[in-house]
């Protein structure tokens, strides 16, 4: 269960996470009509996230799949941080609330972060003083990476953790991954992706790094925009945006 290789495998082409979905939503007549992987959704002034998967359904639902093997990475508070993002970059300016998205974060990890031995773990905000459910088409589900029994589910996490195609229960999933673990062609591109993976999280990084000495710089209060621009590396657009942002 290694995110980067799951997230190659997850790409192109939509079939794939939609079998994934079918079975972790127990909706078999869902239908993916587009995936993206490794989507940066980019936050000026604090934090940005990188999604690991972004599908899109015939209804315009919006998937966030996360796969985790450290328990940290699938905290309770990355799963609502990712929440508002796909909230925050899904709603175009201008755009009435009701046309907001219902989302989807999916965690898909390799121990029971939850701890209760469950499956499945579906959050959802509700009204306490009736227990009612709130409908805001907001939704967290946990997929628990350790559970094991001959339900869909439980042969699905098993083929997760399986190293061998042979031994997976699904033929979709064993003949992807056995694409780019044993030819020619798809060890070559495994390869490259995960060259390319590394230098974008150093690019990320530093830029990161550039729009924390701006805002200091901001701070400061002694600094013109060229000034700021020319020491912190960033085009002035981008130092005017921040500018722009950070008094929104």
């Amino acid at each position: 269960m290694d995110d980067d290789f799951m997230t190659k495998c997850f790409e192109g082409d939509p079939q794939y996470i939609q079998f994934v979905l079918r079975i972790i939503l127990n909706k078999p007549d869902l239908v993916v009509v587009d995936v993206r992987t490794q989507v940066f959704m980019e936050n000026l002034l604090n934090r940005s996230v990188r999604l690991d998967i972004l599908a899109t359904d015939s209804t315009g639902k919006k998937f966030n799949i996360e796969i985790q093997r450290s328990d940290k990475g699938a905290g309770r508070k990355r799963a609502r941080f990712n929440s508002s993002m796909m909230d925050v970059t899904l709603l175009q300016k201008g755009k009435d609330w009701s046309a907001l998205p219902e989302t989807w974060v999916i965690f898909i990890t390799e121990n029971d972060v939850i701890g209760k031995g469950l499956p499945l773990y579906q959050i959802e905000r509700c009204i306490l003083s009736t227990g009612e459910s709130f409908n805001d088409g907001s939704h967290i589900l946990y997929v628990n990476g350790a559970y094991r029994d001959e339900t869909p589910l439980g042969k699905l996490m098993h083929d997760f953790a399986c190293t061998n195609p042979a031994n997976m229960y699904y033929d979709v999933l064993a003949e992807r991954v056995r694409f780019f673990k044993e030819s020619k062609e798809g060890v070559s591109i495994m390869c490259k992706v995960m060259e390319d993976m590394r230098n974008e999280s150093l690019k990320e990084g530093m830029k990161e790094e550039k729009k924390l000495t701006v805002l200091r710089m901001f701070g400061a209060g002694k600094y013109n925009l060229n000034d700021i621009a020319e020491i912190s590396g960033l085009s002035l657009e981008e130092v005017k945006k921040l500018q722009a942002e950070q008094h929104t």
